[in-house]
């Protein structure tokens, strides 16, 4: 990840300043705010502003006037509870602002949680920057067969390097395409002052989905658990899994109680149908189960055997 040097200016002078208040403050949080944490390649998460801790969701479960005298095993029992029997309202209270910087393909899987408040850099106004995703060897992978939308095993190194050769060269070409369309320059000059350059709306058209945008993303605690529910799980997209597994680090810094909660019972956790959970029953009881006599599709008989297997066995 590369900062110019005006973005490293902005972020020292923001980092260095410090403003009095009476709202609850987290100094772990504190620590990093405006700073940047890479993911990928050249992209990055930065915490831009926050509102609430774990005491504004005890505070608002309990609808009461202050933190009293109650003790933090009180708070972690309180937050154990409500996040086991999923009582959201109260991690509505906390929200969180990101700087997100991105590839355009995965900023278009993130768009599809639609409970946060967005900002993207306009490429009708500024100019994008020649920056484009290309992913490790190891994720170059071929396409999965047994899940449509997911990766298999890695290309031997030989496929992988012949897949970002013609990754790079496509991104290379289309920038230079772009630059040519609008008749300037990185530093803004024009290539041909005899011409005009094309209205930025139209140039940015022929730029490859792996370029990086950018955008200011705010969301609840609530709504933030869901995507990353989803976003940090395995079966989610390598890519999008990155930015889930950075936010969930400052997650920790900003509300332990219910980062630890939010482990044991969603991201560490399971839940089974009742058809499941009547397979696992004949199973306590020493009876013989198979798929076909369980009630279970195929699928789901591989995704219950894989939770009930030991993960220590290979």
């Amino acid at each position: 990840m590369q900062l110019k040097p005006e973005q490293q200016d902005e972020i020292l002078s923001e980092r260095s300043e410090t403003r009095p208040t009476r709202r609850a403050t987290v100094p772990a949080l504190e620590e990093i705010l405006y700073e940047p944490l890479p993911v990928l390649d050249h992209g990055f998460i930065r915490v831009i502003d926050y509102m609430g801790d774990d005491g504004a969701i005890v505070q608002a479960a309990r609808v009461s006037y202050g933190r009293g005298t109650r003790r933090v095993s009180e708070d972690r029992g309180l937050v154990n509870y409500l996040m086991r029997h999923r009582h959201t309202t109260p991690f509505e209270m906390c929200e969180i602002k990101y700087h997100v910087k991105l590839p355009i393909f995965v900023a278009r899987q993130w768009i599809r949680h639609r409970t946060a408040n967005v900002n993207e850099y306009s490429a009708r106004y500024s100019i994008l920057d020649n920056e484009f995703y290309l992913p490790a060897p190891e994720h170059v992978a071929a396409q999965a067969t047994t899940n449509r939308q997911g990766r298999g095993e890695a290309l031997d190194p030989a496929g992988a390097r012949q897949v970002l050769d013609l990754l790079r060269d496509d991104a290379e070409r289309t920038y230079r395409g772009y630059a040519e369309l609008l008749n300037e320059d990185a530093a803004g000059t024009p290539i041909d002052p005899g011409r005009p350059g094309l209205a930025r709306e139209l140039a940015r058209m022929n730029l490859s989905l792996n370029f990086y945008t950018q955008w200011y993303w705010k969301i609840d605690l609530h709504n933030l658990l869901h995507f990353l529910s989803l976003r940090a799980d395995p079966h989610a997209q390598y890519e999008i899994r990155a930015y889930a597994k950075a936010m969930l680090d400052t997650l920790a810094l900003w509300v332990p109680l219910t980062y630890a909660e939010f482990l044991e019972y969603r991201m560490n956790a399971a839940v089974i149908s009742a058809t499941g959970l009547a397979v696992i029953r004949r199973l306590l009881a020493g009876e013989q189960v198979d798929q076909p006599s369980s009630g279970l599709s195929a699928r789901e008989w591989r995704e219950l055997m894989a939770l009930l297997r030991d993960p220590t066995e290979p």
